[in-house]
């Protein structure tokens, strides 16, 4: 018998709109914007702005924060209006959000809580560190919604487990590649 769900993916961290248009091709159903300095895929607003033009219609703009100021998302949601906001569960129970915006909370592994939202992001304990999440923990999650790690190993071990995944780093383009950038900036 085989699953009828689609994996959602979302893929974070493209600082080009080439990165946009290849994530597109490879059917990405989600983009994300990472506002957090301490990334080296942080985007400024202008960059954000900029970069969103890239992104086709249809395919969901999602603001990703790691523990934000209420001021920076507010910046964000004027500069750029996003469809979706993601962060620490308990971070958007301390935001002012506008009635409508979709959330997307992170849930850590080793850190579940007994009443989990329909929807949400599972991720190792530290994001953008290339820590895999827990993939027993995730499958005792599934059919719900989850994410995966940094490698597209990790995505395709939580597509076995999971309806739900997202990529956090923009390297990962579902063939197993990983392109390489170069100049400032560069992956590792």
């Amino acid at each position: 018998m085989t699953h009828a769900h689609r994996l959602w993916v979302k893929i974070c961290g493209l600082r080009t709109a080439a990165d946009v248009h290849a994530a597109a091709a490879a059917g990405a159903d989600a983009i994300g914007f990472v506002f957090h300095e301490a990334s080296p895929r942080h985007l400024t607003l202008d960059e954000a702005r900029e970069l969103q033009a890239a992104v086709p219609s249809g395919m969901e703009r999602v603001a990703v924060f790691l523990h934000p100021a209420q001021s920076l998302v507010d910046a964000v949601l004027e500069a750029m209006q996003p469809d979706t906001i993601q962060t620490d569960a308990a971070d958007l129970a301390q935001l002012r959000l506008p009635a409508g915006l979709q959330v997307l909370p992170v849930l850590r592994s080793g850190c579940l809580t007994p009443a989990l939202p329909t929807r949400f992001l599972y991720e190792g304990a530290l994001s953008g560190a290339g820590e895999t999440a827990d993939w027993g923990e995730a499958a005792t999650l599934a059919p719900r919604r989850a994410g995966a790690g940094r490698r597209v190993g990790a995505v395709e071990r939580g597509r076995r487990h999971c309806t739900h995944a997202a990529v956090r780093c923009g390297r990962e383009f579902g063939s197993g590649e990983q392109p390489r950038r170069e100049g400032p900036g560069a992956d590792p």
